[in-house]
């Protein structure tokens, strides 16, 4: 088979996972819903709690945001690959022609969009109940950009190491918080710098580097721990 048949065919491979994947979520479409519903409430809960105090909450805002995108992440990192175990098809993926690391990637790719991209989208919503100056949005956004999708390659290996327990919701979120506190750092630090009126472009830089590194490692370290979890 020459190259340009097997990347084709691996292209196309990609791109039916993604497609299948796409078609689960929009058919339950409710439970997709609840990482966005999740991330409101949680930002709803700050002026609650801290009051209507505009200056007080736009120091919390970054963080809140983050955390509030964080942990809407995490909700839904358990059914990454629990429904493909269920019904047997993480089984079917390990015998396919194709590499078991891009189809982990492709399933990563359709998780951070149906989870993270919905709460991006209401980020302006968010920050706006917090008080964000405007001038602070776009370098929020852009972490975000930057970290969301480092958080779901990051949940991606953890989920693999604990795919094969039944229970494994504690776990999961034991081993992924201290994986997602640098990405949570650099992200709302960088907004915290902006507000200062400091250079924050180190930050993103470091997000960038470690999302180039994971994009390329964390596809192959799930695939290798799917195989040793199905073993």
């Amino acid at each position: 088979m020459s190259a340009a048949a097997e990347g084709s065919g691996m292209f196309r491979a990609f791109a039916a996972l993604c497609a299948r994947d796409l078609r689960l979520v929009w058919r339950r479409r409710g439970d997709a819903a609840q990482p966005v519903l999740f991330a409101l409430l949680v930002i709803v809960l700050f002026p609650l709690a801290l009051g209507a105090h505009a200056e007080l909450l736009q120091r919390v805002a970054p963080g809140a945001i983050w955390v509030a995108v964080l942990l809407a992440g995490l909700l839904a990192l358990d059914s990454l690959f629990r429904s493909d175990l269920e019904d047997g098809s993480l089984e079917q993926f390990l015998l396919a022609p194709q590499p078991l690391w891009l189809l982990v990637m492709a399933k990563v790719l359709v998780h951070w969009a149906t989870t993270a991209v919905p709460v991006l989208l209401a980020v302006p919503v968010l920050a706006q109940m917090l008080y964000l100056p405007e001038t602070l949005l776009p370098v929020l956004v852009g972490s975000l950009l930057l970290g969301s999708p480092l958080l779901s390659l990051l949940g991606a290996v953890v989920v693999a190491l604990t795919v094969g327990m039944r229970r494994s919701g504690m776990l999961l979120a034991l081993l992924a918080l201290p994986l997602y506190a640098p990405v949570l750092i650099f992200g709302a630090g960088s907004v915290a710098a902006a507000a200062a009126g400091l250079p924050y472009l180190g930050a993103w830089l470091v997000l960038g580097a470690a999302l180039a590194l994971a994009s390329v490692l964390a596809p192959l370290a799930a695939a290798t721990a799917l195989r040793i979890a199905l073993a």
